[in-house]
Parts: C-alpha cells; sequence; structure tokens
C-alpha cells in the first residue's frame, strides 16, 4: 500500500469565511443549503460536495454564483470523498455553524474560519481523505491584561456580547 499526503491551500479572497466537513449522503448538499438560508435571511454562499461513490461527482449549490464557483475549485482541489466546503459572504460561521452540524448527514467539521486554512490530504489508491487541517498561523504568545481587555471590548463592539 502507497500513500500519499498533500497539503492544499484553500483559495479564497481574505474578507470570506469558509466550513469545511465531513457528510455521508448526496443529499447533504440539499439539506445543509436548507439549513443556511433557514438560519440567515439573504444569506450568499456557496457550496459544493464531494461525492465518493456512483458517479463521484462534485455536486454544488448556494445563493451566490460566484461563491458557488469557488467552492466548486476548492472541492476539486481537496478531492476528498464525502468533504463539504461553504463559503460565506456578509455572515459568519457562528450565525449558521450550529445549523449545519444538526444535518443528519453532517460527520465532523474540520473548520470554520476566515483565516487562510490549509487542508492536509491523505490519498490512497482510489480514495482520498482529510487527516486535518491548519488553520491561520501559530500562538505567538499568552495574552496579557491588555490583550484580554482589547478582547473583551471587541467582542463589545461588534455586538457579540453586552
Amino acid at each position: 500500500m502507497i500513500i500519499k499526503i498533500n497539503v492544499i491551500d484553500i483559495e479564497k479572497p481574505p474578507e470570506l469565511n469558509l466550513i469545511l466537513g465531513q457528510t455521508h449522503f448526496i443529499k447533504s448538499v440539499e439539506d445543509i443549503y436548507e439549513a443556511l438560508v433557514t438560519a440567515v435571511p439573504g444569506i450568499k454562499f456557496g457550496l459544493a460536495f464531494c461525492e465518493s461513490s456512483g458517479d463521484c461527482l462534485i455536486r454544488s449549490d448556494g445563493t451566490d454564483e460566484e461563491l458557488i464557483k469557488l467552492a466548486e475549485k476548492n472541492a476539486d482541489k481537496i478531492g476528498a470523498g464525502h468533504s463539504f466546503i461553504v463559503f460565506l459572504k456578509d455572515s459568519y460561521p457562528i450565525n449558521v455553524l450550529n445549523r449545519v452540524k444538526e444535518v443528519p448527514e453532517v460527520c465532523h467539521i474540520f473548520a470554520a474560519t476566515a483565516n487562510p486554512l490549509k487542508v492536509v490530504i491523505v490519498e490512497e489508491g482510489k480514495g482520498r481523505g482529510i487527516m486535518g487541517v491548519i488553520d491561520g498561523e501559530k500562538p505567538k504568545g499568552i495574552e496579557t491584561k491588555k490583550h484580554k481587555k482589547e478582547r473583551k471590548e471587541f467582542l463589545r463592539k461588534i455586538g457579540y456580547k453586552r
């Protein structure tokens, strides 16, 4: 058995957020779509799913054609069976993540981020799988009292705390 390990850079503009996960059934595309549109009215997103049996196609949907194309392009680069990627515009994973996790077919979420993301892929024979992700950068130190104050102020400024 020969295995290959690759690291795939996710291509995206810095202002976009994404969710990367694993699911298990072709109806995931429609169910994730429904979870997103019912979570945030008017949400803009693109979704792509790598089918791992049957036709083995990249299935896609969404509310924004540019984001759908971006999701398809990145899903093709990842090429791991039953993985899915969602790109979000003008909304955030915090707004939709629990709804996505509640989709019965969703098995695992690897990342929900706006950071630069790398996906660690293992390939063996005809199959590929996601081993994990590299989300952003490694820590540069431990937060100080000043950093804690800034964090708390920031969360209040953007409306996530009162």
